[in-house]
């Protein structure tokens, strides 16, 4: 009803109350705005006034209400409980001055807290707090956040994940290696009961082999060095393998076009050796040819004729 000119006469009693109703909720409204807006040194924007602004704004004074009250109850709890301490501190300071021993307050203090999170904490959180804790002192971090904490666990997660993979890689190759040796000792034994021997003179093949194969390595520097030698003077000669590689492709083009000329001699092939011989050949098969065109046409024209209906004629 905030629509309402303030002179309307209202004469239904609902309507009256709903009138008053919404007026105090503008009131209460109007109030807590300029409460607000005041302590920022400014003045409430215009809006407009009707039931869905009054109802969104009344709930969201009774929210900021709601969390002034809890941060108002915080603030106090605080101070509270810094009062104790100081008491505290002023007592035992008092008590060690009478006693001559002088304990650190800041630290005790610190304590005492810690000690009283912990007692107040339930089952899971004390789980949660040394799992955290627990991280915190094997992965080597002073002063550990959630952030790090978390990403230490998905550095974790993601070495564990490898780990796993060549594990499973490491069982596959053991498997193989194992069915290796199984069959090596299936087919040892196949041979033991053939009566396989080796040879008398094994050993001696054995030590001939590695006696040329010391005497192959150490010719190797000698035919390095003449192999060196050998491309050093086809170098200064002057054959490359870049000249090798050009010479290469023009041979080939040049074999392509005799290729594509051969081809192109085919189609003269038959004809005189005799330059006028051969034209006076050629201009005979165009005469042929001429001739061939006209009876072909004189025989289509003849079918066209031939199967063309043709329409029968009126007398007069």
């Amino acid at each position: 009803m905030a629509h309402l000119p303030p002179n309307t006469a209202i004469f239904s009693p609902s309507v009256a109350r709903a009138a008053a109703s919404a007026a105090k909720d503008w009131s209460f409204v109007d109030a807590w705005l300029h409460n607000k807006f005041h302590s920022v040194g400014r003045s409430p924007p215009p809006f407009e006034r009707n039931a869905d602004t009054l109802r969104v704004l009344l709930a969201l004074a009774s929210a900021n209400e709601a969390a002034d009250e809890e941060r108002l109850l915080v603030s106090r709890l605080e101070a509270t409980v810094l009062q104790e301490l100081q008491f505290q501190d002023q007592a035992r300071q008092h008590h060690d001055n009478k006693d001559g021993v002088a304990t650190p307050t800041a630290s005790g203090a610190r304590e005492a807290i810690l000690a009283s999170v912990c007692d107040n904490l339930s089952r899971e959180g004390t789980a949660a707090l040394d799992a955290m804790a627990l991280l915190a002192v094997n992965s080597g971090l002073a002063f550990a956040t959630p952030a790090d904490l978390g990403r230490r666990m998905t550095d974790l997660a993601g070495r564990l994940n490898e780990l796993e993979q060549t594990e499973a890689r490491v069982q596959v190759l053991a498997r193989y290696l194992e069915g290796e040796v199984r069959r090596a000792g299936q087919l040892a034994d196949e041979l033991r009961e053939d009566g396989y021997r080796p040879a008398n003179d094994l050993a001696k093949q054995n030590l001939e082999a590695q006696r040329k194969i010391k005497t192959i390595a150490a010719r190797l520097p000698d035919l390095r060095e003449k192999v060196t030698a050998l491309a050093g003077s086809v170098g200064v000669s002057g054959l490359t393998i870049e000249q090798i590689r050009r010479e290469e492709e023009a041979y080939l083009a040049l074999l392509a076009q005799k290729k594509g000329l051969d081809t192109q001699v085919k189609s003269f092939q038959g004809l005189p050796h005799d330059m006028d011989q051969a034209r006076q050949e050629l201009e005979n098969l165009r005469d042929d040819l001429r001739r061939i065109t006209q009876r072909r046409d004189a025989v289509f024209e003849g079918l066209v004729e031939r199967e063309t209906p043709r329409k029968p004629t009126r007398r007069s």
